[in-house]
């Protein structure tokens, strides 16, 4: 009869308390998804748990690296994402109102978590991804990254030159402006999106617009390419949206200017975009119903 494990010591819940949401943050960074990110705090609360914290000098740095380990040995594994159906997107960080996250289970915003800088990110190997979040965002040093990706420092140093030159080269528009003229674009956007008129939905959007929709293969007629141009991501976006009754809500999207789609109470689809404050350069809409899925819980059973 095998005996029930002892559970986590006070000086571990109170570790785990103070530190869990950075161990959020690196791990959403790092895996793009809140469910995977869940699953490594599952995983690194309990190795903390198995092993205490009174051999642990810099808990926080042992909670990083260690986390950090748990999702490079899960990129490294993974298929799903090689194998994924058209353009992939990170699950959408929003706020619902109504149904606004617990802070301790919030990721922390910043341009770190802008959906087209993620995006870049999954281009990068396993290994450039650890070190340049590890390193550019989280301010570790390549000494302590080494440590996590099993590289020396120097080597750590070239994956870091080498993730910036590949986020340097991507063309992708990153755009800062004032947050007023930023969701006035995105009230323009919603509008005839709402309303289906088309006209006024290709003259918000830039001539070379670029359009990524990640349905994950499970929407039928969805884009598997990006689309590029005023005329055809209107049109997609006509068509997608055509008589479905839905609302559009302009709403914060990882921190930036965003639509959310919404029928019968139920999220469809989370929309960002890009804007000079005139016309939106670029859009990334997230429609694939597996990433929505912690939007349409129900605060009562969750």
């Amino acid at each position: 009869m095998t005996s029930e494990p002892n559970p986590p010591g006070t000086a571990v819940v109170d570790a785990w308390n103070q530190h869990r949401q950075r161990v959020l943050d690196v791990a959403y960074r790092m895996l793009g998804t809140l469910s995977d990110a869940e699953d490594v705090l599952q995983e690194t609360f309990a190795r903390l748990s198995r092993l205490g914290t009174d051999g642990i000098d810099d808990v926080l740095g042992w909670l990083i690296t260690t986390s950090g380990r748990v999702c490079l040995d899960r990129l490294r594994s993974d298929t799903s994402r090689r194998r994924y159906i058209g353009p992939w997107l990170p699950e959408p960080l929003v706020e619902l109102p109504g149904r606004e996250t617990d802070p301790a289970d919030r990721v922390t915003l910043d341009d770190s978590v802008r959906l087209a800088l993620m995006v870049v990110l999954e281009s990068l190997s396993p290994a450039e991804r650890t070190v340049y979040i590890l390193h550019e965002v989280f301010a570790m040093t390549f000494e302590e990254v080494a440590v996590v990706v099993g590289r020396t420092a120097p080597a750590c140093r070239q994956l870091a030159s080498r993730a910036r030159r590949r986020i340097a080269a991507d063309h992708e528009p990153r755009m800062s402006v004032d947050r007023t003229a930023a969701n006035a674009v995105a009230q323009r956007f919603a509008a005839p999106c709402a309303g289906g008129d088309l006209h006024a939905l290709i003259a918000v959007l830039d001539d070379d617009v670029v359009g990524a929709f990640d349905s994950g293969g499970r929407i039928p007629g969805a884009p598997l390419t990006i689309q590029i141009g005023a005329p055809t991501v209107g049109i997609t976006l006509a068509h997608a949206f055509a008589g479905a009754g839905a609302s559009f809500n302009v709403i914060d999207v990882n921190g930036r200017p965003g639509v959310t789609v919404e029928l019968h109470g139920r999220v469809m689809a989370v929309i960002s975009i890009e804007t000079d404050g005139h016309t939106i350069a670029a859009i990334q809409a997230i429609g694939n119903p597996t990433k929505l899925e912690h939007l349409n819980r129900r605060p009562d059973i969750v």
